[in-house]
C-alpha cells in the first residue's frame, strides 16, 4: 500500500461530538446514497473522519487493524468511525487516485447534520484534489477518461470511443472495428493512459460485452457504468462550441466521419460536467485520434517489457519509463516521456528528426548541459496554466510562470551558439518557434505585465503581493498604511523611553489576532515598571513568557492601521483577480513554449541517458516496416544491466528475411532465454520512441506492434487460469498480429499436458510462419520444434519467404562434476537437452529426489525400445513418444492440428453453456482423433 499507519505509532484525533451532534450527523449519513464505490471523508477542519464500511476498509487497508475503529451513537443506530489526521488522508487519496482503480473520493464539508459535497474525484478525473495529491510530488501522467459506445452488427464490432485529458484540456474521437477480444480497444487504452472507462449499462449484462468486460481489467481502469439515455449526440455540436477553443467549422467537419463515437463524446461531456464549469469554455481542443499513427502495445506487451513503473519495482531502474526518466522540468518532460514509451512512433522521417536532436546533444556535452541547467529552474507550466484558467485569485502561479517565462531566453541563446551538423534543425524545432512566442505581444508581454503589477522585491519573503505602484487607489493606501505603521514605530520609542526600557531588546512590539498591536516584557522587567504600567497602561495578559499591555494611544493607532490594512487587502484581492485574469489570456502561449520545453527536455534525457551508461547506447539505422531487417549486434537489456553487480553479457540478434525472421530459441532454465527475447522488444521500442539503444550496432525495421506472451498468473478474480490467460494472449497475437509486427513468445504450452502444448505450440508456430509471416522470437521446451527449420522448404514455400532458423543459449556441464554453468550466450542451432534436473540441483534439491529424476528421465528418453507385454506386442505405456515421423508427416499433422485449433477459436463459448460447450469440443475431439489415423503425427497425442 503507497499509505500506511499505524494508530499506535501515531495517536489517531479523537471524533468528539456530543449526543445531539452525534444523532444529527448519523441522521446526514443514512440519507446518504449507496456507493461500494466511494470512500467519503468528512472535514472536522482540524482532522477528517470516515464511517460505516468505509471506517472499516480504511480500517484494514491503511492502519492495518480493526482497534482504529471507533463507535460514533449507540445501540441500532450506530455507526463505525475512524479519525484520519490531515497528513494521513493525503496518503489515502494519493493511494486512492493514483494508485488504486476500484474506488473513487468524495469529500464533504459542513457540520451537525448539515453537509455538503465539496470535492469529488476518480482515477480518471483528480483536478479537485490536485493541490493535495501534487504538493510535494510531480505529476508524472496525465489521467484520462474514456468512454466506449460498441455496436455489434453482422457478426462485426464497430467501437466508437471518446476521451479527455483534463490536464492539457483535450478531447478526442476515434472510430474502428475490433475483433471479439477487442484487442484494438485494448491498445488504445494502454496508449491513452485510460484510468476510468464509461460504457453503457447494457454492458454489464451482455454476453457479447464479456471480453470486453476483460480487455478493461486487464487495463486495469475503473469501469463505470452510465444509462444507455446518457450515450446521446443530440445537441453535441452546439456543447462543443461552447467549450472547444477556435471556430466551430473545423469541429463540424471532424464529427462528419463518425457515427458511434459522437455517442460516447456526449456521454464524456455529460459525466465529465464539462459545461458546468466557466473556466472550460473556449479552453478545449478536439482531435481524430488515429490508431495507426503509433506502434500498438497491449497491456500484456507493457507487462512482458517492464514499460511503466511498478509499485513492486525494486529500484526506478526496473522499469524503462524509470531507467530513461532523467528530465530536469518540474512535472512535464515526465508526462511526455510517459506518453511517448505508451505510443513509439510509426513515420520514419519522425523517428530520424528525433534521433538527428538526441544525436546533437549527445555529441555536445556543453550544450546538453546549458539547457539541462536552465530546465531545471522551470516549472510545470502546464499544470499552473490549467490553475490560471481556474480563475482563483492567487498570484503563486502567475508568479512561477514569470519564474519560467524569464528563464526561456536564456534556452534560446545556449540553441543559437550550437554551430553542429544539426544546427538548421535545431533552429526550426526550437529557436525559431521560441522566438515567436517570445515577442512583443507574446511572451515578453506577459514579462512586462508582471514586472509592473507585482512586488517583485516581497517574493524573498515569500509574499506575492501586487505594487503599490501599479494602481493609484492602492498607492495611496500604501502610503497610508507606512504613515499608520511609522506612528507606531514612534509610540514604541516614546514607551520606551517613559519606562526607562530599550527598544526591541526589553520593551518588544507585536501584533496578533487576538490583542493587535501591543507591548510585551518580561516578568523580570514588570517588576522595575510596575509603577508605572499600573497607573499609564492597560495590562492585556500575563503569562510565564511575560506581560502584554497597551495604551489609549496605541489601542487607536492600532485600530487605524487594521482599517487601512482591511482596504489595502481588499483593493489588492480585486486587483490579484485582474491580474491573474490577464494572465489567463496567455494561456495558448504557455502551453505552447510548455511543448516545446518538454520535448526538448525528454530529448535531453535520452542523451544523458546514452552517454552516461557504463557501455555507451549506439543510434540505430530505422528503415520502413517492409524494408531491411532486425540486426542488434552486441545487444543488452537496458534495465538488468543497469543494476548493481550485474556484469551483462551481450548478445546478436539477427532477425533477416528469408533466413532467420522466425527463431526458434531452446537452452536451460535460467540461461538467458527470457532476457534475450524481452531485450530484443526493448530495444526495438526505444529505437521508435526516438532514443539511442544499449548495442554496438543496430538495424531496426520499423514494427506497428509488439505482441508480447512472456509468463502468465491467475487471475482468479476474473476467473482466468494460467492457462486460459496463456491462451487468450496468444488469441490476439493470432488474430491481431501482421507481417509487419514483432511477436515475443515464450515458453508456450506449459500450462497442459505435455502432448496438448506441444501441439498447440507446433500449431502456432506454422500459423505465424504461413499466415502472419511476422519476425518472431520463440523460446520453448519443445526441442521437436527445432525440426520446423528442417521442413524441405521447396514444400513449403511459406518457410523459404520467412525462414525459420534454430538458436540456443549456451550451457556447460563439468564431467566430473556434473556442475551446469550458464554461458548466457546465444548460439546458432538447438539445444539437444533442458537441463532441467541440473536446474534442481542448483536449487538444492535433496540427492534422492535428484537421482530418481534422473532415472525417470532416462526411461521416458528411451524413444526407440518399448517393452514387451507377455504376448510379444510391444508395449508403448512407458515410452514417451517416437522421433519416426519424416518432415512431411509432422506438417500434415500439425495442418490438421491447425484446423482444430481454428475450429475451436471459432465457438462462440461465451454464448455457451458448460454443457454445450463440452458437447461441442467433445464433437471437434473424437473427428481429430478419427482423422489421426490418416497423420501419424497426431497418434502421439492419443
Amino acid at each position: 500500500m503507497a499509505a500506511e499507519a499505524s494508530p499506535g505509532a501515531n495517536k489517531l484525533p479523537e471524533l468528539k461530538l456530543d449526543a445531539r451532534q452525534a444523532q444529527g450527523f448519523i441522521s446526514f449519513f443514512k440519507t446518504l446514497p449507496k456507493d461500494p464505490r466511494a470512500v467519503r471523508f468528512f472535514d472536522r477542519r482540524d482532522y477528517y473522519t470516515v464511517h460505516g464500511e468505509n471506517a472499516t476498509f480504511v480500517a484494514r487497508s491503511y492502519y492495518h487493524t480493526t482497534t482504529a475503529l471507533r463507535q460514533l451513537g449507540s445501540g441500532s443506530d450506530g455507526i463505525s468511525s475512524v479519525s484520519v489526521s490531515k497528513s494521513m488522508f493525503e496518503s489515502i487519496a494519493r493511494d486512492l487516485l493514483l494508485e488504486r482503480t476500484d474506488h473513487t473520493l468524495e469529500l464533504y464539508e459542513g457540520s451537525g447534520s448539515n453537509w455538503k459535497l465539496a470535492k469529488t474525484g476518480t482515477p480518471g478525473n483528480i483536478n479537485s484534489f490536485e493541490d493535495i495529491l501534487f504538493a510535494n510530488n510531480d505529476m508524472q501522467d496525465s489521467p484520462v477518461t474514456v468512454a466506449l459506445f460498441p455496436v455489434f452488427r453482422e457478426n462485426q464490432c464497430t467501437v466508437g470511443l471518446s476521451f479527455v485529458d483534463m490536464t492539457k484540456r483535450k478531447l478526442g474521437a476515434a472510430e474502428f472495428l475490433d475483433d471479439n477480444q477487442f484487442t484494438n480497444t485494448e491498445s488504445v487504452l494502454v496508449a491513452l493512459g485510460c484510468r476510468e472507462c464509461l460504457i453503457p449499462a447494457e454492458c454489464g449484462i451482455s454476453i457479447e460485452f464479456k471480453a470486453l468486460n476483460v480487455a478493461l481489467s486487464k487495463c486495469n481502469v475503473l469501469l463505470s457504468e452510465r444509462k444507455k439515455s446518457e450515450f446521446k449526440s443530440r445537441d453535441l455540436m452546439q456543447d462543443l462550441s461552447r467549450i472547444i477553443r477556435g471556430p466551430t467549422e473545423p469541429v463540424r467537419d471532424l464529427l462528419s466521419d463518425f457515427e458511434y463515437a459522437l455517442s460516447s463524446l456526449g456521454a464524456l461531456i455529460s459525466y465529465m460536467e464539462l459545461l458546468a464549469d466557466d473556466n472550460n469554455y473556449g479552453n478545449f481542443t478536439i482531435e481524430k485520434y488515429n490508431l495507426d499513427n503509433c506502434m500498438r502495445l497491449d497491456s500484456a506487451a507493457m507487462r512482458a517489457l517492464n514499460v511503466l513503473e511498478s509499485k513492486t519495482d525494486f529500484n526506478k531502474n526496473f522499469s524503462l519509463f524509470g531507467l530513461m526518466n532523467r528530465t530536469c522540468t518540474a512535472g512535464m518532460g515526465k508526462r511526455l516521456l510517459n506518453r511517448w514509451l505508451k505510443q513509439p512512433l510509426l513515420d520514419v522521417d519522425e523517428i530520424i528528426c528525433r534521433l538527428d536532436l538526441v544525436q546533437a546533444f549527445a555529441e555536445d556535452a556543453e550544450l546538453c548541459q546549458g539547457l539541462r541547467q536552465h530546465l531545471k529552474r522551470i516549472s510545470d507550466i502546464e499544470r499552473l496554466t490549467q490553475a490560471l484558467r481556474k480563475k482563483r485569485s492567487n498570484l503563486q502561479p502567475v508568479i512561477k510562470l514569470y519564474q519560467s517565462s524569464i528563464r526561456v531566453p536564456y534556452i534560446r541563446d545556449v540553441l543559437e551558439h550550437y554551430e553542429g551538423q544539426f544546427s538548421s534543425l535545431l533552429r526550426k524545432k526550437y529557436s525559431e518557434p521560441l522566438n515567436f512566442w517570445m515577442g512583443e505581444d507574446k511572451l515578453n508581454k506577459f514579462i512586462a505585465l508582471v514586472e509592473i503589477s507585482i512586488d517583485l522585491d516581497q517574493l524573498e519573503n515569500g509574499e506575492y503581493m501586487i505594487s503599490p505602484g501599479y494602481d493609484e487607489s492602492l498607492a495611496v493606501l500604501r502610503n497610508q498604511l507606512d504613515e499608520a505603521e511609522q506612528q507606531i514605530n514612534n509610540l514604541h520609542k516614546q514607551t520606551a523611553n517613559d519606562l526607562e526600557l530599550s527598544v526591541d531588546k526589553s520593551l518588544k512590539l507585536e501584533k496578533g489576532t487576538q490583542f493587535g498591536h501591543a507591548f510585551r516584557i518580561t516578568k523580570k522587567e514588570e517588576q522595575k515598571v510596575r509603577k508605572k504600567l499600573n497607573n499609564a497602561y492597560i495590562v492585556l495578559e500575563t503569562r510565564k513568557d511575560g506581560i502584554k499591555f497597551t495604551n489609549s494611544k496605541l489601542k487607536k493607532l492600532g485600530n487605524q492601521y487594521q482599517e487601512i490594512l482591511n482596504d489595502y487587502t481588499n483593493c489588492q484581492k480585486g486587483l490579484v483577480a485582474r491580474v491573474v485574469d490577464v494572465s489567463a489570456s496567455f494561456s495558448e502561449i504557455f502551453e505552447a513554449v510548455a511543448g516545446i520545453l518538454s520535448e526538448m527536455d525528454v530529448l535531453l534525457s535520452f542523451a544523458n541517458l546514452a552517454t552516461s551508461c557504463p557501455v555507451p547506447y549506439v543510434r540505430p539505422d530505422i528503415t520502413p516496416s517492409d524494408q531491411g531487417d532486425i540486426i542488434l549486434e552486441g545487444c543488452r537489456h537496458p534495465c538488468v544491466e543497469s543494476q548493481d553487480g550485474v556484469n551483462f553479457i551481450p548478445n546478436d540478434c539477427k532477425l533477416v528475411r528469408g533466413k532467420s525472421w522466425f527463431q526458434i530459441i531452446t537452452g536451460p532454465n535460467m540461461g538467458g532465454k527470457s532476457t534475450f527475447i524481452r531485450q530484443v522488444g526493448v530495444n526495438v521500442l526505444m529505437a521508435q520512441v526516438g532514443c539511442f539503444v544499449p548495442c554496438e550496432r543496430a538495424t531496426i525495421s520499423i514494427r506497428d506492434c509488439i505482441f508480447a506472451r512472456v509468463g502468465a498468473g491467475d487471475c482468479q478474480l476474473r476467473g482466468v487460469s494460467t492457462f486460459m490467460q496463456e491462451m487468450l494472449e496468444t488469441a490476439s497475437i493470432l488474430n491481431g498480429a501482421s507481417e509487419k509486427s514483432l511477436i515475443i513468445i515464450d515458453e508456450l504450452g506449459r500450462g497442459t499436458s505435455t502432448y496438448d502444448g506441444f501441439g498447440l505450440a507446433w500449431a502456432i508456430c506454422e500459423h505465424l510462419v504461413e499466415v502472419t509471416r511476422a519476425p518472431t522470437l520463440f523460446a520453448t521446451h519443445f526441442h521437436e520444434l527445432t525440426t520446423l527449420a528442417l521442413v524441405d522448404t521447396q514444400e513449403c514455400s511459406s518457410l523459404a519467404t520467412v525462414g525459420v532458423a534454430n538458436y540456443h543459449v549456451g550451457a556447460h556441464i563439468d564431467s566430473s562434476s556434473r556442475k551446469l554453468t550458464m554461458l548466457y550466450k546465444l548460439q546458432p542451432g538447438a539445444c539437444d537437452q533442458s537441463f532441467g534436473i541440473h536446474v534442481a540441483e542448483l536449487a538444492n534439491f535433496p540427492e534422492d529426489v535428484v537421482s530418481l529424476a534422473r532415472r525417470k528421465a532416462d526411461e521416458l528418453e528411451d524413444f526407440s525400445q518399448g517393452s514387451k507385454d507377455s504376448d510379444g506386442s510391444e508395449k508403448q505405456v512407458g515410452c514417451k513418444r517416437k522421433r519416426l515421423c519424416t518432415p512431411e508427416d509432422i506438417t500434415k499433422g500439425a495442418a490438421r492440428a491447425h484446423r482444430f485449433l481454428e475450429e475451436f477459436a471459432a465457438l462462440p463459448l461465451d454464448q455457451m453453456d458448460m454443457k454445450q460447450s463440452m458437447e461441442h469440443v467433445n464433437k471437434l475431439r473424437t473427428e481429430l482423433e478419427n482423422d489421426a489415423s490418416n497423420f501419424p503425427w497426431l497418434q502421439q497425442f492419443f
